[in-house]
C-alpha cells in the first residue's frame, strides 16, 4: 500500500462505532501507525478505526495500561532498544564486551515485565505481537561471520518470550518467517529516519508490518475444502495410459513435487480441511492407483471422490452439495488453465490454483500458499471429526431420502441421537467463535465477531453463550451449535445463534428452543433475525414456526410447543 492511498483510506472512515486499537512501540509510530490504521480499515469498513498510543520508550507501561482502556486490541512492535536501550542506535556507550552479561539480564527482565503486562489483559483485548523485526547493533565482539554466546542467550531469550505468548489464549504472534519472504531484512532498516524522527523503520517495511499486524488483529477465514485434479497434479502421468502402478510422485520418478503436494493434502485433511477429487477418469483404475500402498495421501482422506468423464464444473457443484458449503470457502487445483477457467465461471467466488507441473520455483510458495490458505490458530477435536461426519451426513441423506429405515419419524426416532448443552466455558472455547464466523446457512443474522467484539458482548449483563454436541448412530458431529443472547425482564432474547450444515435435518433446532424455554422459564423469545443472501435455512425454520421473518421476532412459548415436530433426542446438560 502506498502512503497517500493509506490517508485516502482514512480520510473516509465511517461515522459508527469504532474499533479501537492500543499501538506499543518504544519508537516514535508515525508511519507505522497510518498503514496499521489503514490496514485494518480496509478490513473492518463498517467500523471506524482508531490507533491510540503510549508514550516514547516505554512499551511495557504502554501494554500495562491498555487494560484500562476501551481498546478491543493491543499491538505490540517490540524491536532490540525496547529491551535494552543499548541495543539501539540512539543511545551511545555499553558496547564494551564487559557489558554483554548485564545486556543480556536486562533482556531477560524486560521480556519477564512484558510477558506479566500480556497475562493481566482481559479476555476482551486481542494481543497481537511482532518481536524484534531489525537486526542487533554491532554490539558482539566476535567476527561478523561468527554467533557467540551473548547473542544466541538473546535469541534464546527471545523465542522463549514468543514461545509464552503465543500460548496466551487471546494472542498471536507474528510469523518471522512471513516476514521474511515479505520485507527481506535488509530493506527494513532506515537509519536516517531513527536518528532524526525516531523511526527505525523504511516506508516499505512500515507498511508490511502494518499490513501484518492488522491481519492479526482480524484474521482473514481459512479456507474450508480443497478438491483436486488427479493426472499431472495429484500424481505425474496420466493414468489410463500410463497404468494406476506407474504413475508417480517421487524423487525416483522425477516427480517430487506431486508427493510434497500429496504431503500438504494429508496433513490439511488432519487438521480438518475436506479434501475431494474431480478428475476426468475411468473410476475403477483411478480406484487402483488411490489404495497404492505408497501413495501419501490415503483413500480414506478423500470424500467426495467424483471421477467419470462429464464437465469439471458438475463434479465441483456435486461436491459443494455434498459438502453444502458455499464456493468461496474452496479451493480448486487443476494442472490445466481451461479447467481452471470453465470451473471459475461455474462457481464464482471459488479460488481457482494452478498446479506448477514440472516449475520448480513455483512449487515451493505455491505449497505456503496453500498451507496458508487453510491456515488457523489451533487445531480443536471437531476439526478432526469434520470429514467423517460429512460422510455420514451423506449415508444419514440417503437413507432418509430413499425411506429405506421404514417412516422418516421412525428413522428419526431410531438414530438414537444424544444432545449435549454446554454453559460451562463456551465463552473460551476457541470452536465457538470460529463457528460463530463461518457458518452462513443456518445464522441468525449473519454478525461476525472479532475476539475482542466477542468478549464484550459476552460481558454484557445478564449474557450468557451455550454450544451444543450431537451424537447419533451414525457417529458424533462435535460442536455444532453456538447460541448466545441474554435475559432482560423475563423475555429471552437471542443475538446469536449458529448451527452447522452438517446437523441439518436432525430436529436440533427445534431442541435448541424448547431446550432454552425450559431452562429460562421465558414466557417468549426474541429472535434478531436478519436476511442474509445465504441463511435461508434459518428463514426457513421459522416459516415453520408460523413466523414471517423479515427482521427481529417474538416467538410464544404455547405458539412454539403447537407447531414443533416430534423430538426424538437425548439431551444433557454440562455446567
Amino acid at each position: 500500500m502506498k502512503f497517500t492511498e493509506a490517508l485516502r483510506i482514512l480520510q473516509n472512515k465511517p461515522h459508527v462505532p469504532g474499533f479501537t486499537v492500543v499501538l506499543a512501540c518504544g519508537f516514535t509510530p508515525l508511519h507505522l501507525r497510518t498503514f496499521l490504521e489503514a490496514h485494518l480499515q480496509a478490513v473492518l469498513p463498517n467500523r471506524r478505526v482508531g490507533i491510540s498510543t503510549g508514550l516514547y520508550g516505554d512499551l511495557a507501561g504502554t501494554v500495562e495500561g491498555a487494560g484500562q482502556s476501551a481498546a478491543q486490541a493491543v499491538a505490540a512492535a517490540i524491536e532490540w532498544p525496547d529491551l535494552d536501550p543499548r541495543l539501539g542506535y540512539r543511545t551511545t556507550g555499553g558496547w564494551s564486551p564487559a557489558d554483554l552479561t548485564d545486556i543480556v539480564a536486562t533482556v531477560e527482565r524486560s521480556l519477564d515485565r512484558l510477558q506479566r503486562a500480556f497475562q493481566t489483559l482481559p479476555d476482551s483485548v486481542r494481543i497481537v505481537v511482532s518481536l524484534p523485526t531489525l537486526a542487533m547493533p554491532p554490539v558482539f565482539y566476535t567476527p561478523a561471520w561468527q554467533s557467540g554466546e551473548a547473542e544466541w542467550r538473546l535469541l534464546e531469550l527471545i523465542a522463549a518470550a514468543g514461545r509464552r505468548i503465543a500460548a496466551l489464549p487471546h494472542a498471536a504472534v507474528l510469523s518471522p518467517r512471513r516476514l521474511e519472504e515479505l520485507s527481506p531484512r535488509a530493506s527494513r532498516p532506515d537509519l536516517r529516519s531513527e536518528l532524526s524522527a525516531g523511526l527505525p523503520y523504511t516506508l516499505a517495511h512500515a507498511d508490511i508490518l502494518g499490513s501484518a499486524l492488522a491481519e492479526l488483529i482480524h484474521p482473514p477465514a481459512p479456507k474450508k475444502g480443497l478438491i483436486t485434479d488427479l493426472d499431472d497434479t495429484l500424481w505425474s502421468g496420466i493414468v489410463g495410459d500410463a497404468g494406476a502402478a506407474n504413475v508417480a510422485w517421487d524423487l525416483a520418478g522425477h516427480a517430487q513435487i506431486h508427493g510434497l503436494y500429496q504431503r500438504v493434502l494429508s496433513a490439511l485433511a488432519d487438521q480438518g480441511t475436506l479434501v475431494a477429487v474431480a478428475s476426468k477418469n475411468s473410476p475403477e483404475i483411478v480406484e487402483s492407483a488411490l489404495e497404492r500402498a505408497d501413495i501419501l495421501l490415503p483413500r480414506h482422506k478423500i470424500f467426495p471422490a467424483e471421477i467419470h468423464w462429464g464437465a469439471k464444473s458438475a463434479s465441483v457443484g456435486r461436491i459443494l452439495k455434498t459438502w453444502n458449503i458455499a464456493a468461496d470457502s474452496v479451493v480448486f487445483v487443476d494442472d490445466s488453465p481451461m479447467e481452471l477457467a470453465e470451473v471459475e465461471l461455474a462457481h464464482p467466488g471459488i479460488r481457482c490454483l494452478l498446479f506448477p507441473k514440472g516449475d520448480y520455483a513455483a512449487a515451493a510458495p505455491f505449497l505456503r500458499d496453500l498451507r496458508a490458505a487453510f491456515g488457523k490458530p489451533r487445531v480443536t477435536e471437531e476439526d478432526a471429526l469434520r470429514r467423517e461426519s460429512i460422510r455420514q451426513g451423506a449415508e444419514f441423506r440417503r437413507l432418509a431420502d430413499t425411506g429405506q429405515e421404514a417412516s422418516p419419524e421412525a428413522f428419526l426416532a431410531g438414530l438414537k441421537a444424544r444432545i449435549t448443552i454446554d454453559f460451562r466455558d463456551a465463552s473460551r472455547d476457541p470452536r465457538v467463535l470460529e463457528l460463530v464466523n463461518k457458518t452462513n446457512q443456518f445464522n441468525l443474522n449473519g454478525v461476525r465477531y472479532g475476539e475482542a467484539d466477542w468478549h464484550a458482548e459476552l460481558e454484557r449483563p445478564g449474557a450468557f453463550v451455550a454450544s451444543v454436541a450431537y451424537e447419533d448412530r451414525f457417529g458424533p458431529l462435535g460442536k455444532i451449535v453456538v447460541i448466545s443472547g441474554r435475559v432482560e425482564d423475563g423475555i429471552l432474547r437471542i443475538g446469536t445463534w449458529v448451527m452447522s450444515c452438517r446437523a441439518f435435518a436432525r430436529r436440533i433446532e427445534y431442541q435448541c428452543v424448547r431446550q432454552l424455554f425450559e431452562r429460562y422459564g421465558a414466557r417468549a423469545i426474541r429472535f434478531d433475525f436478519a436476511a442474509t443472501p445465504r441463511n435461508g435455512p434459518a428463514r426457513d425454520f421459522f416459516v415453520s414456526l408460523g413466523a414471517e421473518p423479515a427482521g427481529p421476532l417474538c416467538l410464544e412459548r404455547q405458539s412454539f410447543e403447537d407447531r414443533c415436530p416430534a423430538l426424538h433426542h437425548a439431551v444433557s446438560y454440562v455446567e
